[in-house]
């Protein structure tokens, strides 16, 4: 087996194995899965681990805010409509009534 163990890797980074899970549920970190479909922590995600810790202490935000952040980088129309929203280009009415209409098409 080539790689680290959900176990392992927690211990080497001191996030917990059920952190591990979420920061992979969220997209942060995202190891491969061994033949068995267990998770493999290579040295890039091991390292990945590892400044995202630093990241966190750094600028003092939370998993949520960059798990966000990376929806932002995968999802083009969040990323619009976040765009929209900070340029103010509607009201905020409008914008509510827009967003309820595409729920409803949905």
């Amino acid at each position: 087996m080539d790689g680290t163990t959900v176990s392992e890797a927690a211990a080497r980074t001191g996030w917990s194995p059920r952190m591990l899970r979420y920061l992979e549920r969220s997209g942060l970190v995202v190891p491969r899965r061994s033949v068995s479909r267990y998770r493999l922590y290579g040295l890039r995600e091991l390292n990945q681990l590892r400044s995202l810790a630093e990241l966190r202490r750094r600028f003092r935000v939370g998993i949520g805010d960059l798990a966000f952040a990376a929806r932002l980088r995968r999802e083009a129309d969040l990323k619009a409509a976040v765009d929209t929203w900070f340029a103010g280009g509607e009201d905020a009415l409008e914008w509510e009534q827009r967003k309820h209409e595409r729920l409803l098409a949905a």
